[in-house]
């Protein structure tokens, strides 16, 4: 081998290294043990005949899959594991305790802000979320003021949060901030009114204020999807990752607000025992800054454990869908006994809208976490049940919305539910096509996820019609 050579294999076992430091279950000791491997297959693939690129090339392809490999590893090194997920400002990758000057698996001093997966990082920025949210009840604004600017006010800092684990490039964080200020400068420049009602209810929002405010909710979180994506959102893989993370969000999110919430309730119990008042600290404080501060915890703690442990929500979604298979089904007989659909209540309807998109979402993060060459098993076909199912109440949510608009005229909200039904139907359809193509065998099971993050921008730009366009449209009362 000459010297060139040398070097050149030298590079790629050296890129190889860094980016296996990036699986957390994997310590520098076994790395080594793996380049060891790695090197003995070489060896025995040039002796071949391969060239040294192709051997490597080879070699690594032979070893294994990393991500098989750190769920081995993870099985093997448990406690290890819990370790390096929080403490690894603290124990180098063999668990001894970090000297002063200790580098990371590329040979860099290991930043202060890159310890422990960054979590300094995530709870400053934590920490600054909370902070915009009090600083603007301090300033005293009207009371819808934070449902029309609520993600506005945490988001950003997520956005922040994604900018520095992924690196967008400028363009991107461009754009994100453009979105941003675009939502802000809609939602607060607007002549939102009062909605409905007496004075003593002067203070509700009014429908299209309400409208406005979930959707522009919606459009920005996916938004950050783009500062996830290292702004790299056509692709599909990159949006499915973020798909991945939501369903993951979600889950750490309600853990720790509920136990958030018990918390605060037992903190509140007990200094009451002892005839000290902390409900108005607590309501004022404690919650509204924990609740936008645990959306970098829970960010903090998907990234984390990303590949190193088995995920939740997959197996949530495992739960759930046969479940909401059955509720589907449920609903396509009530609404078969439901004769006059035109005067069906609008809150039934609205709930109809609800468990569609429960039902997509479950649907869409399944198909997230399973293994594309797996074949079709039960669960698929219980997911194409839930899919039919969900067609079918779609139709009926659309027959009622239809009517009751010939017969009471357009309203913000009736356009929205009637706009978001479409858009169900034509995705809805389109999976039940795919998916019983993929049961068939006839469609490879990548099309279906291809399709579902295909249409996420679809959604972005409806929402958007509806926080810039319905105000005006429909009137700001």
């Amino acid at each position: 081998m000459t010297l060139d050579e040398r070097r050149e294999l030298d590079q790629l076992v050296a890129s190889w290294r860094e980016w296996l430091a990036g699986h957390d279950a994997l310590s520098a000791q076994d790395i080594d043990e793996l380049e060891g491997h790695l090197l003995d297959r070489v060896d025995s693939l040039r002796a071949a005949g391969l060239h040294d690129d192709e051997a490597f090339l080879v070699a690594v392809k032979r070893l294994g899959a990393v991500d098989e490999l750190s769920r081995e590893y993870a099985r093997v090194h448990s406690e290890r594991l819990w370790k390096q997920l929080v403490l690894d400002d603290g124990l180098n990758g063999g668990g001894r305790p970090a000297a002063s000057g200790d580098r990371d698996a590329a040979g860099a001093p290991t930043s202060f802000m890159r310890r422990a997966n960054g979590l300094a990082v995530a709870l400053g920025l934590g920490v600054g979320a909370g902070l915009a949210v009090k600083v603007a009840d301090l300033v005293g604004v009207d009371p819808t003021f934070f449902l029309r600017n609520v993600a506005i006010l945490v988001l950003p800092f997520l956005a922040a949060w994604f900018a520095w684990r992924h690196r967008p490039p400028l363009g991107a964080l461009a754009g994100i901030a453009g979105a941003f200020a675009l939502a802000a400068v809609v939602l607060n420049a607007y002549p939102f009114g009062p909605g409905a009602g007496t004075a003593a209810f002067a203070t509700e929002p009014s429908m299209t204020e309400l409208l406005a405010a979930v959707h522009a909710a919606v459009a920005l979180w996916l938004m950050t999807g783009v500062a996830y994506a290292a702004g790299d959102w056509r692709s599909s893989d990159a949006r499915m990752d973020f798909v991945r993370f939501s369903g993951e969000w979600a889950v750490y999110y309600l853990l720790i607000a509920l136990v958030g919430g018990g918390l605060s309730m037992l903190a509140v119990v007990v200094f009451d025992s002892i005839g000290v008042d902390v409900l108005t600290f607590v309501g004022e404080w404690v919650i509204p800054c924990g609740a936008a501060g645990a959306v970098l915890v829970a960010a903090w703690l998907v990234e984390a454990k990303q590949r190193v442990i088995e995920n939740i929500a997959p197996v949530l979604t495992r739960v759930f869908t046969p479940l909401f298979a059955l509720m589907l089904l449920a609903l396509v007989v009530a609404a078969a006994l439901q004769w006059n659909l035109v005067d069906a209540n609008r809150d039934l309807l609205i709930a109809f809208d609800l468990v569609l998109v429960v039902a997509l979402a479950l649907l869409v993060y399944s198909y997230s976490a399973r293994d594309p060459l797996a074949p079709a098993g039960w669960f698929e076909r219980i997911q194409f049940v839930m899919l039919a199912g969900a067609l079918v109440v779609d139709l009926v949510v659309l027959v009622a919305m239809v009517g009751r608009i010939g017969e009471f005229g357009f309203s913000a909200n009736k356009t929205a539910s009637l706009g978001l039904n479409l858009i169900l139907l034509a995705n809805l359809a389109r999976a039940a096509w795919l998916h019983l193509g993929f049961l068939r065998g006839r469609i490879p099971f990548l099309r279906l996820e291809r399709w579902q993050t295909a249409y996420l921008p679809v959604y972005v730009a409806w929402a958007a019609v509806v926080v810039i366009a319905f105000p005006p449209l429909f009137g700001f009362e």
